[in-house]
């Protein structure tokens, strides 16, 4: 049963616990808050004090379990919890159009092979964002620096296996059933398969170190990319925000940004500079993409 729940809501061993725990206090607190507020109202009648019971009930529940959330560091869960069980009580009337719902903050998956500094400033970027909110951290290693990260945030952390990725269904059914409504790569690793993109069409965005179209393609990541800018005796280089599409690096651009390669760089220089790049523009560009999406969707 325990290892149900897990899966059901993408949490580790000590966040099930701590997530029972909150549920059970919460539970007690709300039931004696709830008899207390009774004590208070002049309801003789048996039928109407359990009615009226089971109304108090209901009402402070959500605000107890949240209270309790908090020491428990499972707040952003429960709020989430929450959200989804109000929005399945209240559906939007255009939810039909479009999995991009206004009604609803947009879900957000990180995709991330390495320690994962692009996707902490994400992460920061839309911690109380009101539209948009990081639902999951994908990786394909299981010592990769973003899972720490992800767990850091209390936000569920996800692991890839590689037949299933390529071969099998590419994660899609697990990631429709969290509500994942956007993919963001950032510095992973593998090539995206088709069945991924088909079912996320430009709604998956990469950031590439090196103004594309130059210098993209199969192996060209990281120092690799630097190393190849410099040799060319490039003067500028820079980064590039696009879509993903079945190819490497080879999807519309979105955003790009540039700054000098100066003449005593090397692969680790350049990169600190492109690094900063990224910092300072992948959560905007990242926001603004999926809004304007939005809009779209609302205007189509």
């Amino acid at each position: 049963m325990f290892d149900k729940l897990q899966q059901k809501w993408k949490v580790n061993g000590w966040q099930l616990t701590a997530v029972l725990c909150t549920f059970a206090i919460g539970g007690s607190l709300t039931g004696i808050a709830g008899r207390r507020i009774l004590a208070l109202l002049p309801v003789e009648h048996p039928v109407g004090w359990t009615i009226l019971y089971i109304i108090v009930m209901t009402l402070i529940w959500p605000f107890m379990v949240l209270v309790v959330s908090i020491p428990f560091g499972q707040f952003p869960f429960f709020r989430n919890y929450l959200s989804r069980i109000f929005r399945k009580m209240n559906p939007s009337p255009l939810s039909h159009l479009s999995p991009l719902s206004p009604s609803s903050p947009l879900s957000l998956a990180i995709f991330a092979s390495g320690a994962g500094s692009n996707a902490q400033k994400i992460i920061e970027h839309f911690r109380n964002h009101p539209s948009i909110r990081v639902a999951l951290i994908v990786s394909n290693k299981t010592d990769a620096g973003v899972l720490d990260k992800g767990r850091e945030a209390i936000i569920p952390t996800f692991l890839l296996e590689k037949e299933q990725f390529f071969r099998g269904d590419a994660y899609v059914p697990d990631l429709r059933s969290m509500g994942i409504d956007f993919i963001v790569l950032a510095g992973f690793l593998w090539k995206v398969p088709a069945a991924l993109i088909q079912a996320y069409p430009s709604r998956i965005i990469n950031i590439h170190p090196a103004l594309l179209p130059n210098y993209g393609g199969k192996g060209m990541y990281g120092k690799f990319v630097h190393e190849a800018v410099i040799a060319a005796g490039e003067k500028e280089s820079g980064i590039t925000i696009h879509y993903v599409d079945e190819q490497y690096d080879h999807g519309g651009t979105i955003f790009q940004a540039t700054c000098p390669v100066l003449p005593n760089d090397t692969p680790d220089s350049l990169a600190e500079r492109i690094h900063g790049l990224e910092h300072q523009h992948y959560p905007r560009v990242i926001e603004e993409t999926l809004l304007t999406q939005v809009v779209k969707n609302q205007n189509s």
